[in-house]
């Protein structure tokens, strides 16, 4: 089966629309869907509850979304590179509700496997656990976190092959097989696109029964978030 389409736009085409539970790969700019969310943009789909790490950064990432207001609430862990986002949430224009970077790595992977929901000591005795249920396990209280299963996933990978096999790059890795995992329909991004059977199954990071759509980009712009250099002596 070929999952392949000709566009990011094209991909998303019958599977985005408004007010949907999206969640997006990336770590910062590291591993983002740079074509999907550009196209997410396009597709006019507000009110949008969308999952990821964090917001990008002002005018790129998920960036774009929250200066064309169609982002409604997000549910992050850091979200500190982005203005625009401060400036939205302390106006009350846009909901937040922070989750732990491992809660939250954790809701997504619990939502690819099944799983409900799970308890964990973090966040417990502040903000985090405000309104959730808690728990004694052997004399330590834990919160109960719910999983996250989105309606759509927006993912970056290396390589696919055309049934949906990926592999990884290095740290571009992060969120995104979590991601892919716990959504209900799944669209990647990809820099290169191979015949199945191409990959060795050892160098599969993961199956393609978790893929449905596959864009090829082999050119992404790949910004650097913060450009650190060491100044010559």
């Amino acid at each position: 089966m070929n999952k392949l389409y000709p566009s990011a736009a094209a991909a998303l085409d019958g599977v985005v629309r408004s007010g949907q539970l999206m969640a997006v790969g990336g770590f910062g700019l590291c591993g983002i869907p740079e074509a999907l969310i550009a196209a997410l943009r396009d597709s006019g789909a507000k009110d949008l509850t969308v999952i990821s790490n964090n917001a990008g950064v002002d005018g790129f990432g998920l960036g774009k979304l929250l200066e064309t207001r169609q982002i409604k609430k997000m549910i992050s862990s850091y979200v500190g590179e982005n203005k625009e986002f401060e400036r939205q949430y302390l106006a009350g224009e846009l909901e937040l509700e922070f989750t732990p970077q491992g809660t939250l790595a954790e809701k997504l992977r619990a939502g690819g496997a099944g799983i409900p929901a799970f308890f964990t000591k973090t966040g417990v005795g502040t903000m985090v656990a405000e309104g959730k249920e808690l728990r004694e396990f052997d004399g330590e209280t834990y919160v109960m976190e719910r999983a996250l299963v989105p309606d759509v996933a927006l993912v970056k990978a290396d390589v696919a092959d055309k049934a949906g096999n990926l592999r990884f790059r290095l740290t571009a890795r992060n969120f995104n097989p979590a991601v892919a995992m716990a959504g209900k329909v799944c669209i990647v991004e990809v820099e290169k696109v191979v015949e199945v059977g191409e990959l060795q199954p050892d160098d599969i990071h993961l199956p393609g029964i978790y893929v449905h759509r596959i864009v090829h980009n082999p050119t992404p712009e790949k910004r650097i978030e913060k450009r650190t250099v060491t100044a010559k002596a």
